[in-house]
């Protein structure tokens, strides 16, 4: 991916929804299986050239090549008094520049230069991406918004919100989860853009759930982008308290009250019933709850859908822990799973296998449990021996055993999109 692109919140790494932002736009992914990894990139190339309409957008989205949304203009529709109440409103949409014109709104005095945005009516959820400048010195900033639960079924926003890290150790220096008055959860944190902070970009987001299901993520840097540009102010552009302010707005509950009905899954088949990967929080949450209680969480990441990473650690030293979850897999059984493989009296087909780090790190060894169910949901993960692929190994083996990886990959918890405590 180019070094001056980024995703948005719900893009490929949701944006950092998010996620702890050090090491998920820098996570060290493993190749899982080549022919599923190709498929999946693939895929996904194809749904955004089909949005985006060019070649430039393919990497996800581009803060290259900047188009100027006016200051002044129509303002952003406000649906009726059913908005922000978590009932969907079909009738109502929002397009894209409706999007960047509510943000911009939202944003102190500055000016707001947008580089991609969707409306309620697209494939991908709404999201308003661009950079930011208050007079002090660009940062890029974005904006997703995404429904997370069908209306009328209230959830737990303090379980579906952005956990801050566990453990005594984080790449954060600030991270905070609250309630609001309204019952809604939000995560506000400071972080970097790399773990190790080899560069001194920042990451600052916010992540925020109501109990109706409305998600919105924010996250800046302090430069125009989250790699490749140079650094052009000390922080980001929104201070917590304008960040926590900004993913709060009531505005952005009355677009997402537009986006069309999320359906529950079938009882039928106990899948999901919508097409798509999980998003990268999501996972997130799901695996939280999987881990073993030894595992204590020092860091996390995620991409907008399919994947995310902790990197925890039982006392003996970090492991890097990730999974993918990918459906639609059948197509490519052959290519995936071959001998050695075992089948479960349900159809799914497990595999697991140990075998070297493919990053370069000195005695790094990678242990992976392979799943794929009958109705074509791929879960892989995988745990290695180092809190980075990158670096040498710092500990005999993996914090978690094949078996523990076995039964993550095999848990009822992928099968749908909610999370289930």
């Amino acid at each position: 991916m180019p070094a001056d692109q980024h995703t948005g919140p719900f893009e490929d790494r949701l944006t950092a929804a998010l996620h702890e932002v050090g090491g998920a736009f820098d996570a060290p992914r493993t190749e899982l299986a080549a022919a599923g990894a190709r498929r999946g990139r693939r895929l996904q190339l194809q749904r955004r050239a089909a949005l985006a309409g060019s070649a430039a957008s393919l990497a996800l989205v581009g803060v290259g090549g900047a188009l100027l949304v006016p200051w002044h203009g129509t303002p952003a529709p406000h649906p009726s008094s059913v908005a922000g109440s978590g009932t969907p409103d079909p009738a109502r949409t929002y397009s894209a520049d409706d999007v960047v014109r509510t943000l911009q709104k939202l944003l102190p005095r500055g000016r707001f230069t947008s580089t991609e945005a969707r409306g309620t009516d697209e494939e991908l959820p709404p999201l308003a991406v661009g950079v930011f400048d208050d007079g002090h010195g660009e940062g890029s900033l974005s904006v997703g918004l995404e429904r997370i639960t069908a209306s009328g079924r209230n959830l737990n926003p303090s379980a579906e919100v952005m956990p801050c890290p566990e453990g005594t150790q984080s790449d954060f220096d600030s991270c905070t989860t609250e309630s609001l008055p309204d019952g809604s959860a939000i995560t506000v944190y400071q972080g970097y853009e790399y773990p190790d902070r080899r560069v001194d970009t920042k990451a600052w987001g916010a992540d925020l759930v109501t109990p109706d299901g409305h998600h919105v993520g924010v996250i800046e840097w302090n430069s125009p982008a989250e790699k490749g540009k140079p650094i052009t102010r000390t922080d980001p552009p929104l201070g917590p308290k304008q960040l926590k302010a900004l993913a709060s707005a009531a505005e952005w509950r009355e677009i997402i009250d537009a986006l069309p009905e999320v359906k529950t899954p079938s009882a039928a088949t106990g899948g999901p019933t919508r097409p798509g990967e999980l998003t990268g929080p999501t996972i997130l949450r799901k695996l939280k709850l999987l881990l073993p209680k030894k595992a204590a969480i020092v860091s996390s990441g995620s991409e907008e859908t399919g994947y995310g990473y902790f990197v925890v650690d039982d006392g003996r030293g970090r492991s890097l822990v990730q999974v993918n979850v990918q459906p639609g897999m059948s197509d490519v059984t052959g290519e995936l799973f071959g001998s050695g493989t075992e089948t479960l009296a349900d159809g799914t087909l497990v595999t697991v296998r140990e075998e070297p780090g493919e990053k370069g790190g000195a005695g790094v060894v990678m242990w992976t449990a392979d799943t794929l169910r009958k109705n074509g949901l791929r879960v892989v993960i995988s745990a290695f021996n180092t809190g980075d692929q990158n670096k040498d190994a710092t500990r005999k083996a993996p914090a978690l055993t094949l078996g523990d990886l076995r039964r993550i990959a095999l848990s009822p918890q992928w099968l749908t999109d909610t999370v289930t405590p």
